[in-house]
């Protein structure tokens, strides 16, 4: 079994720890406030990435590690905290350890619907977004065995604002399909354990993936098919947005050529669950 560092232990990351530590793998999550009453196999370790020193104690013989972290806010300056400072520390702690980077398809500056995979253009218009790339070049250019995963919309328990803008009959673009994709969170975490299972059995992985399920739909279609559900006024049609960025559809070919299946294949699966759990 391996020895896994996970650097951000929010949902995703303490989930994903606690898959790994059930198939037998040695975890160690770093999170700013661990919790109080951790107990069980994973340890946690209280640190800050933005500080060099709170990492030095930490062990430096991992065979993995992860790096799934969550800005304290939209700002510039939240971002430089843990894409630029914070991960400029963690290679130089960590430079001999394969990394996997959980990014975004925001990184993806396409607007007119346009399919996107793991090699399109990643462009990004806003500075948050240019971050994040920058932060992937920047892991990728360091050791090829590096890995950037770039997650879609992620939803499911807790990620719930879609069906809260359901019940308020929003204005919806309809003509021409402003295209979403989504990921639901187990999903998410599916993924990353796959792709830590295909390395650890010694399969050839690229140093990209892009993670999102295999239904990218117009907004309008969502939007629709949920208050239907939720027995809720459907949309209303919006005056058509010509500078509305960020409308494209996302390829999972690569990552469903390597065997990954998803367990929510569309967001009739996901939000179905979701909706049967509130009633």
């Amino acid at each position: 079994m391996a020895k896994i560092l996970i650097v951000g232990c929010g949902a995703i990351g303490s989930e994903l720890a606690e898959v790994l530590a059930a198939q037998g793998h040695e975890v160690t999550g770093l999170k700013r406030k661990p919790p109080l009453s951790a107990s069980g196999p994973i340890r946690y370790v209280a640190a800050d990435i933005s500080s060099s020193s709170d990492l030095a104690g930490l062990d430096g013989d991992f065979s993995q590690a992860f790096f799934i972290v969550s800005p304290d806010g939209r700002d510039e300056q939240s971002y430089r905290a843990v894409y630029e400072t914070g991960l400029d520390n963690l290679l130089v702690r960590f430079a001999q350890t394969p990394w996997l980077m959980v990014s975004s398809t925001s990184v993806y500056g396409q607007s007119q619907g346009e399919w996107v995979d793991e090699d399109s253009v990643a462009e990004p218009a806003n500075i948050t977004s240019q971050l994040i790339r920058q932060a992937e070049q920047k892991l990728l250019a360091l050791n090829p065995a590096n890995i950037v995963v770039r997650f879609s919309g992620i939803y499911g328990p807790g990620r719930e604002s879609l069906l809260r803008q359901a019940t308020q009959a929003p204005a919806i673009q309809q003509t021409p399909p402003y295209f979403t994709n989504r990921i639901h969170q187990r999903d998410c975490i599916g993924v990353l354990a796959f792709l830590l299972e295909q390395r650890l059995a010694g399969k050839a992985l690229a140093q990209c993936y892009l993670a999102s399920d295999d239904d990218p739909a117009p907004m309008w279609d969502v939007m629709t098919w949920l208050a239907d559900r939720l027995h809720c006024p459907p949309p209303s049609v919006k005056k058509v947005d010509a500078d509305i960025g960020m409308n494209k559809r996302c390829s999972n070919a690569r990552l469903k050529a390597l065997g990954y299946r998803f367990q929510y294949p569309s967001y009739r699966d996901g939000y179905s669950e979701l909706i049967s759990a509130q009633r």
